[in-house]
């Protein structure tokens, strides 16, 4: 597949903008960890250049407070291996979940896997302690290093996981180094207010920062579906509902350079 499409210029000096095609594949993952790496050859397509899986593709959390550490691996094991292959087989990149090996071996990372036409890992900072479940108990929080921003295809994209989402200081970090657009891969369990909370927090965060916001979360009924894609002054773009789809939208450089220029608050804050 060849790079992401140009249109329009940003700055008027006629040099092309880039729009860069992103799927978001709500695909729900099983409890079999070979059966989820043979699925990615069928669900990661070969016509955009950013493909989004969910959090834990690799493997699902199972029952709630269940022992995740028996499933954890190395960034090059099996699941990332084979990530690695299909994205360049589909010629794009793929941000996809799994549980990473750490140093404590009971308690492992969630980890964001960028295979393909860019690498990096994102271990997710924010567990979710929150509304009666204990992430902490059973993964270790990533390093707060340096933002998670990789390049693909001319868009700078920072990297969040699910619970990340409620923490506006990890966005704007990543904004600050340099990402255009975030993605966030989630497992955003279902339950009262949780869709709105969602939607609610997907835009704020794409309005708050003038950026494009890629929010992949798997289906229903254990979690609550509702992917969507933000552009930088809050329009939904697409949304998916409740059950397995794939999302499809553009990421374009144009229209974040005129919501930014509508809604300068980046340059007009003061703290």
């Amino acid at each position: 597949m060849s790079a992401a499409a140009t249109a329009g210029t940003v700055d008027g000096t006629g040099a092309p903008a880039p729009v860069l095609r992103v799927a978001l594949v709500q695909e729900a993952a099983g409890l079999e960890p070979a059966e989820n790496r043979g699925r990615l050859a069928d669900l990661v397509p070969d016509d955009a250049d950013l493909v989004v899986l969910p959090e834990v593709f690799a493997r699902d959390f199972g029952a709630a407070g269940s022992d995740v550490a028996p499933f954890a691996e190395a960034v090059d094991g099996p699941f990332g291996t084979e990530l690695a292959r299909v994205a360049a087989a589909r010629g794009t990149t793929v941000v996809a979940g799994m549980i990473e090996t750490s140093p404590d071996p009971a308690r492992p990372y969630n980890t964001l896997l960028v295979r393909g036409g860019a690498t990096a890992e994102y271990r997710k900072i924010h567990l979710y302690d929150s509304f009666g479940y204990r992430e902490s108990d059973r993964l270790t929080a990533g390093p707060l290093d340096e933002p998670a921003v990789v390049e693909v295809g001319g868009v700078r994209v920072g990297l969040m996981t699910c619970y990340d989402l409620r923490f506006p200081e990890l966005a704007r970090r990543l904004v600050d180094a340099g990402a255009e657009a975030l993605v966030v891969p989630a497992a955003w369990v279902a339950g009262d207010r949780k869709v709105d909370h969602w939607r609610t927090l997907v835009r704020a965060r794409a309005i708050e920062n003038t950026v494009h916001v890629l929010a992949c979360g798997q289906p229903g009924p254990r979690y609550s579906g509702h992917s969507l894609v933000v552009d930088p002054l809050g329009d939904v773009l697409a949304e998916a509902g409740e059950g397995p789809t794939v999302l499809r939208a553009e990421v374009d450089a144009v229209r974040l350079a005129e919501a930014r220029r509508t809604n300068p608050s980046l340059s007009n804050r003061r703290l």
